[in-house]
């Protein structure tokens, strides 16, 4: 998938949901999150020919979390859907190294190539960080108006993310293995 069309499909449905919140409220923001939302899925899909399994955590979990705050015209629902994502991703990483698997490698194995000590190294960061953000979420939403959560949401979040996973680049950069091929010349 193109990067730009990637960029689109990950940010569009956030911002939307911060556009028609700001201008509508947080019912029809939702209401709006949840179309594009499935729109973007639906583009990924046929774009990729495939199913992605973040994008479909994600969605899965915005719709069930903004259709109970429509349902129940109670917007603590999609106030906790990041907590309870962020956490749920850090948990499926934790588990995944419990058992003996790296399921960081297996989303970014095909563009990354590191020995096993750096995917653990690699698993445990993200976990952390997405345990931080969903910490930051609640303390957040705890204690902000809707808006200004929302806001946080789309304009903070996804910086931060963009920053910490370029802070790995050294990291990776350092563990990056050499392919034989490129050796010989």
């Amino acid at each position: 998938m193109h990067p730009l069309l990637k960029l689109a499909l990950d940010l569009g449905p956030l911002l939307i949901f911060f556009v028609v919140t700001q201008t509508a409220g947080i019912y029809w923001g939702t209401g709006a999150f949840m179309i594009t939302m499935l729109i973007a899925i639906s583009i990924g899909i046929a774009v990729e020919r495939k199913l992605s399994p973040m994008p479909l955590i994600t969605g899965a979990l915005v719709l069930t979390f903004g259709g109970l705050t429509l349902w129940l015209s109670n917007d603590v629902f999609i106030k906790i859907k990041p907590t309870i994502l962020y956490t749920m991703f850090a948990a499926i990483l934790l588990g995944g190294l419990a058992f003996g698997r790296l399921f960081i490698k297996t989303v970014l194995g095909q563009t990354l190539r590191l020995n096993d000590a750096a995917w653990r190294t690699l698993t445990w960061r993200w976990s952390a960080f997405f345990l931080v953000l969903a910490v930051l979420n609640e303390i957040v939403w705890r204690n902000v108006s809707t808006n200004t959560w929302v806001a946080f949401k789309v304009w903070a979040i996804f910086p931060l993310t963009l920053l910490f996973a370029m802070s790995q680049a050294p990291f990776i950069s350092r563990h990056q293995i050499e392919d034989k091929a490129s050796g010989a010349g």
